[in-house]
């Protein structure tokens, strides 16, 4: 038999299918050992065949096979094509999507437990064994785990009988299993009528893709769960994707409530064993339903019934590594290869989809209440330039502090919500205005007063605190912007009496640092959350009556033309945590542009308003979805080499833009707005095209530029433009 192989090396040199002569253990899926160039690699069989497709005598046989059991399924070579086709990426960067990196490098520690069995009851014992006797008859009620069997009758008795034939031992994989704890019992709930009306339309669309624009508390997960349940009782799977680690606890629980041991959970937050055994538990079948960030979309599935992207429009669902794919791009190529369902959901919807609804392109569902009836909690807008004329320089407005006030009084939570960790975002030289920064990247460096160190929260650096300013001398330095450590400091003396907790990437750390604080303030172990981000989407605290969203215009003034409708996700997201259950909610918004139009639409929950103002930007600009933004980045760790790759590039897409000028809105070369980033310096071709036409062009001038020394990567409508 032949082999035809996939070499696990990301070269376009060799991204080809090369062929091995093989043994029969050697299966369609599997990882195996071959010879190549001088050494032995890893690589993927993709095909098996009877004859050879070329000189016998130059086939090398395979020289070891890892997996008993197909670790690909056969949908990952459909897939492998698209995405090596789309985001030009070699055969095998795409196939090592679909694995544990650890698995591939070989660093996984799998667990087992020795067992022990009965074979032969009736071998020759001599009467005076009276240990093995009595071994022997103990397995005839079963098989026992070994350690502990040995333990009872002794290690010699035990191996004699082994060694007679009369029993023998095996193992068994032991899975470990990440994120326990008690799960209450599921108690079924009815659907109300918006529910049930929303489950019947998806099930009887023609249409693969389903959006369901809800209101936050609208009952979007029930009609997730329940669409799980049906496809589950159809013998099928599923997957369900949130944007961030810190909600996938949160949601494991809701699943394992109601389908126990079917759900297994894939993110980066685990250790590689717990990764590796939770993806094994997929692959095998014993678990059918993965919940996961980004990366769960290529979960070991076959079967699929359904895909689910909670909080669609979250910009974490691009990569931003290779391949830099779109997650709903992959979930729709699995979602038309399995013939099964992808549902979108959100309260606030990327403009892009919400187009492709209400064209007709995906099947619409709006869910404009919560569930329980109750109303969206009450926006009030702090104007805090009217607070500092009044002399208040705190982040905290008058009608802030009342609030808190009478939030803690009354016995209910809140959360305050910061999109800025560590104490102070700069440290400035008040005498000749030095700013420090970064050494790795061309940004300013955070102050973390519990550490009392600065930080750069893009590679992670940490320098000593300065006590003078490096460039003149001075002693007179001063903190510039407010961060989630600092507020936390100014709550405890404004309520010393409150407990708080803080939750951003500084007090996350380890694979169960969400959980724990999720898990502390759903207890009600403490009365005040602070955090960034992370915080905004998805929980379900029924005691939060108050939100007090700090500096929320902080994300308007960045220079993307996204900036406005990632400021009215983030305000109506995070608004949305107060009053879920009995009371009324209420939402501090503070701002130093009350008058902003985004602004007030977010505090009216005005979505339509929002996105039909947007459109009429967008399309009088020729913005996405009008047009593409691409980029054309290269990156080095010396400007030589960037710089010539960046020629490159620069008049490659100069001849493509002279052949075809009406398909360029805007080309230019420049430095990328942060200049250097982990060691690395960073420049960019930046164009917007009328359409996708020229994208393969532009993927491989791209990879042709890439050397050794330089790397040139392309982004499509990059989530970030810095």
């Amino acid at each position: 038999m032949y082999a035809q192989v996939i070499v696990d090396i990301s070269h376009s040199q060799v991204d080809k299918i090369f062929e091995y002569s093989c043994g029969d253990d050697v299966q369609v899926g599997c990882r195996v050992k071959a010879p190549f160039g001088g050494r032995v690699v890893e690589g993927f069989v993709i095909g098996i065949s009877q004859t050879p497709s070329f000189d016998v005598s130059k086939i090398k046989p395979i020289k070891e096979v890892y997996d008993e059991q197909p670790a690909l399924i056969p949908e990952c070579f459909s897939l492998m094509e698209g995405i090596a086709s789309r985001y030009r990426v070699p055969k095998a960067v795409a196939l090592r999507l679909f694995l544990p990196s650890e698995m591939r490098l070989g660093r996984v520690n799998e667990v087992y437990t020795k067992y022990i069995r009965l074979v032969n009851p009736d071998i020759s014992l001599n009467k005076a064994a009276k240990k093995q006797s009595a071994a022997l008859e103990d397995l005839k009620a079963g098989d026992r785990e070994f350690a502990s069997f040995c333990a009872r009758f002794g290690r010699p008795a035990v191996n004699a009988i082994i060694e007679k034939g009369g029993a023998e031992v095996y193992k068994v994989r032991r899975a470990r299993t990440p994120m326990k704890g008690e799960e209450d019992e599921y108690v079924p709930v009815s659907l109300t009528p918006a529910q049930r009306s929303a489950l019947d339309y998806i099930e009887n669309s023609q249409k693969t893709v389903q959006l369901i624009h809800g209101v936050t508390g609208s009952g979007k997960t029930e009609i997730y769960l329940s669409y799980i349940a049906k496809v589950l009782g159809e013998g099928k799977t599923a997957i369900f994707l949130v944007p961030e680690i810190s909600l996938t606890p949160q949601m494991l629980r809701q699943l394992r409530r109601r389908f126990k041991g079917q759900a297994a959970i894939m993110h980066s937050g685990l250790s590689a064993g717990e990764r590796f055994d939770e993806w094994w538990r997929l692959r095998s079948g014993e678990a059918r339903i993965a919940i996961g960030a980004r990366s769960a979309v290529f979960a070991p599935l076959e079967n699929l019934g359904a895909i689910i992207i909670d909080e669609e429009h979250d910009s974490s669902y691009q990569s931003e590594t290779a391949p830099r794919y779109s997650t709903i791009d992959i979930a729709r190529m699995r979602a038309e290869n399995n013939g099964c369902k992808l549902i979108l959901g959100s309260a606030t919807p990327s403009v892009e989809s919400y187009i492709c609804a209400t064209q007709g392109e995906y099947g619409l569902i709006e869910l404009p209440e919560r569930i329980n009836k109750k109303p969206l909690p009450e926006v009030v807008i702090a104007d805090m330039r009217g607070e500092v004329k009044r002399g208040n320089n705190s982040a905290f407005s008058r009608a802030l502090r009342e609030e808190l006030s009478a939030t803690l009084s009354a016995g209910n939570q809140a959360i305050i919500f910061l999109n800025r960790r560590g104490y102070a975002k700069t440290v400035m030289c008040r005498d000749c205005g030095y700013v420090a920064k970064c050494r790795n990247c061309d940004v300013s460096l955070t102050y973390h007063s519990e550490e009392n160190c600065l930080k750069c929260h893009y590679c992670g650096a940490k320098y000593h605190m300065l006590s003078a300013c490096p460039e003149c001398g001075g002693r007179h330095l001063m903190y510039g912007g407010t961060g989630t450590q600092r507020v936390v400091s100014d709550l405890r003396e404004l309520f010393p009496s409150a407990r708080i907790l803080r939750m951003d990437n500084d007090t996350v750390s380890g694979k169960d640092g969400h959980y724990k604080i999720l898990s502390a303030f759903g207890k009600r172990e403490a009365d005040i959350l602070v955090g960034t981000q992370m915080i905004a989407k998805g929980h379900d605290f029924p005691s939060v009556t108050l939100v007090g969203i700090l500096d929320a215009d902080m994300s308007l003034h960045f220079s993307d033309y996204r900036s406005g409708e990632r400021t009215f996700q983030l305000i109506t997201q995070v608004a949305g945590r107060s009053g879920r259950a009995g009371e009324k909610g209420k939402v501090v918004l503070q701002t130093y542009s009350p008058e902003n139009y985004i602004l007030r639409y977010a505090a009216g929950y005005d979505y339509k308003g929002f996105f039909e103002n947007e459109v009429r930007i967008r399309k009088a600009t020729l913005f996405p979805p009008y047009s593409l933004i691409c980029r054309v980045m290269v990156t080095a760790e010396e400007d030589a080499p960037a710089l010539e790759a960046l020629k490159q590039v620069y008049f490659a897409v100069d001849a493509l833009r002279r052949e075809d000028e009406k398909e360029f809105i805007f080309f230019n070369k420049m430095h990328s707005p942060i200049k250097k980033l982990q060691g690395r310096v960073r420049y960019q071709v930046l164009m917007r095209l009328r359409t996708d036409k020229l994208l393969p062009q532009i993927y491989d001038i791209a990879v042709n530029a890439s050397t050794p020394r330089a790397l040139a990567y392309v982004e499509e409508n990059p989530a970030n433009l810095s």
